[in-house]
């Protein structure tokens, strides 16, 4: 006779392992599978999104390790088709204090990895209307592999960018005003 084994499953990460009691406090959200290193928010004020969409970069192990430090800035980033290639220009990661010698270049141009009709989707629509591509997002996955969400923009007029500001007043009068009661 065979025995069999007991086998315990664990719970997924963010829940508990009793089912069925509940605290009453809201839990924290549940791991999302990514680390978010750095996000362009001034590019939200400053372009209308039109589009976006997921690439990889190719990068040096120095650049890896500082941007896991969180080291990189986005601000003046923005992204250029040379070829039938994406390059980051403009994004700047830090130097990594324990490269030595081997450190790289902050402000070095760095390819962006994507799939062919991606490309010409992306690179056509971006030449033939006068769109700009911008980095949004860059954040490591679950297998720990640098992405960056690429956005396809168009730039805001002050007009524009003046009824941002407005309607962000008015949604902020509004919340508090419902915390208020």
């Amino acid at each position: 006779m065979a025995k069999k084994k007991s086998v315990t499953i664990a719970a997924p990460k963010g829940t508990s392992a009793k089912a069925g009691k509940s605290s009453g406090k809201t839990s924290k959200p549940a791991d999302v599978g990514f680390k978010i290193v750095a996000e362009n928010r001034k590019a939200k004020f400053r372009y209308e999104l039109i589009d976006s969409i997921e690439c990889g970069m190719m990068l040096m192990g120095s650049e890896v390790k500082s941007m896991r430090e969180g080291k990189i800035s986005l601000d003046e980033a923005y992204i250029r088709v040379k070829g039938d290639e994406l390059w980051l220009i403009g994004s700047d990661i830090a130097h990594y204090n324990n490269a030595g010698m081997w450190n790289h270049d902050p402000r070095r141009p760095r390819k962006l990895l994507i799939h062919r009709r991606e490309f010409s989707q992306f690179a056509g629509l971006a030449h033939e209307r006068g769109l700009t591509l911008i980095p949004l997002r860059v954040y490591f996955n679950d297998r720990g592999i640098a992405k960056c969400v690429m956005g396809l923009v168009r730039g805001k007029k002050l007009h524009d960018k003046r009824e941002s500001i407005k309607e962000r007043d008015t949604q902020r009068g509004l919340q508090r005003a419902m915390r208020g009661k």
